[in-house]
């Protein structure tokens, strides 16, 4: 940045089209570079190869605009809410709430409940009993948030999701056919830096813990159950069911619609695609591609297989023409 950009003022963020006085835009090419400084933006994040110290538009020279552009988001993104209990909330006597925290109207903060610094808690989400969120989080409306469930900081969740219900566990009775519920007294504990989509549930564990690691980023109407251990940084795309007392390692990345049988493993940076299916039990390693369809495995050898059989269903038809 030059000394004369210093007195620019960035006011939010926009895409080059819909660029604004007090915009910040990005770009990551030539094309989408000329775009930019030609736009209404006030400034731009570029790469410094394309950085023309002689434009007039003050700019931000970056090794990765994209990734710095996000960054520029979660600076922009405070202040959604003044700092304060709305009258008509409901919080506990025995609730601690951070003085920079908001609780918003019609939300609920159960008793021993903790809300952190600059957290926001937004309208008709629930905090159960003893349940503690860390500070600059963003809970979204009807959110609900069960006892004993722990949150970290910097964690977004968004509307209808609901963390730390009871897993589905139960023991059948083989006199009377009946199912009894197995204990569901563990907690949930989510890191920092998670988001969690909207309407996705994650239920507590059983006798343990439900852990989503830091870092994990969860897509809408995703279910993980009882005892599952999230790794760090982890993806997973919107849909997918992961089953009871199931593990994925660090930087793993699964695809929409994916279901994973209980106690199965997912090792870490192991890519699952879209509808894939995991057996219980199943241990995945890396394999340096990615994994798909049920049972998982590598797409190569799938491609294969779907290779051969055409290759035998034109000879069916070659044989059936003679």
């Amino acid at each position: 940045m030059r000394a004369t950009d210093a007195a620019a003022e960035i006011t939010n963020l926009a895409s080059i089209a819909s660029a604004r006085p007090g915009s910040l835009v990005f770009a990551t090419d030539a094309a989408s570079a000329k775009a930019a400084l030609a736009s209404a933006a006030t400034a731009v994040l570029l790469p410094k190869s394309l950085a023309d110290p002689a434009t007039s538009k003050p700019l931000l020279a970056s090794a990765n605009p994209k990734l710095d552009f996000a960054r520029a988001a979660r600076l922009l993104g405070g202040g959604l809410r003044t700092a304060g209990i709305h009258p008509a909330a409901i919080v506990a006597p025995s609730a601690t709430v951070a003085p920079t925290a908001s609780i918003a109207a019609t939300a609920v903060v159960a008793a021993r409940a903790t809300v952190g610094e600059r957290t926001l808690i937004g309208e008709g989400a629930v905090l159960g009993e003893g349940a503690t969120i860390g500070s600059d989080c963003r809970i979204y409306p009807r959110v609900v948030v069960y006892p004993g469930t722990e949150i970290g900081d910097r964690v977004v969740v968004h509307a209808g999701a609901v963390l730390g219900g009871d897993g589905y566990g139960y023991v059948r009775d083989p006199a009377s056919g009946e199912y009894l519920q197995f204990p569901q007294q563990g907690k949930l504990v989510v890191e920092d830096d998670v988001e969690i989509g909207a309407n996705t549930c994650i239920d507590r564990g059983a006798l343990d813990a439900t852990i989503i690691g830091r870092g994990a980023k969860l897509d809408n109407l995703i279910h993980l159950g009882h005892n599952v251990a999230v790794g760090k940084n982890v993806l997973i795309a919107a849909q997918t069911g992961i089953s009871g007392s199931t593990t994925i390692g660090d930087n793993a990345v699964i695809g929409g619609q994916v279901g994973v049988g209980d106690h199965a493993h997912i090792g870490e940076n192991v890519i699952l695609g879209s509808q894939a299916g995991v057996l219980p039990g199943k241990k995945l390693r890396a394999t340096g591609g990615i994994l798909w369809g049920t049972p998982a495995q590598p797409l190569q050898h799938i491609l294969k297989e779907i290779g051969l059989l055409r290759r035998l269903r034109r000879a069916h038809r070659h044989e059936e023409n003679e």
